[in-house]
């Protein structure tokens, strides 16, 4: 079953999720706000979206803004990035979608149509 981080409020996931009901793709829905990915999970992410770990930061969000994360990430170490995005689900980027063998970051038509049907 396909796992969906989304924030109710964001526009983008509410595109992405309309796509997956018009499209029958059963799916379950994470608040990313409520239940942020741990640590752990995101490593298991990562690795499994073949992304560099800059795309798993929400870099329009308020918070990557008001933390100053696109001076900071640089020299931040991977394990830094990683402890840094289990702490607040808005400063990842969403929608997360996390399928069986591939994640995706963001809502790309295209891309979700190609790993989704």
């Amino acid at each position: 079953m396909l796992k969906v981080y989304c924030y109710s409020r964001c526009s983008t996931c509410k595109k992405a999720l309309k796509w997956l009901e018009e499209n029958g793709i059963e799916h379950t829905v994470i608040d990313i706000k409520e239940n942020n990915p741990t640590e752990e999970d995101l490593r298991r992410y990562h690795a499994r979206s073949g992304l560099p770990l800059k795309r798993f930061f929400n870099t329009s969000g308020m918070q990557y803004r008001s933390l100053e994360l696109a001076k900071k990430l640089p020299g931040m170490t991977e394990d830094q990035q990683y402890a840094l995005l289990a702490t607040d689900g808005m400063l990842v980027k969403r929608p997360l979608l996390v399928g069986d063998d591939f994640v995706l970051t963001g809502f790309k038509e295209p891309e979700w149509e190609e790993k989704l049907k």
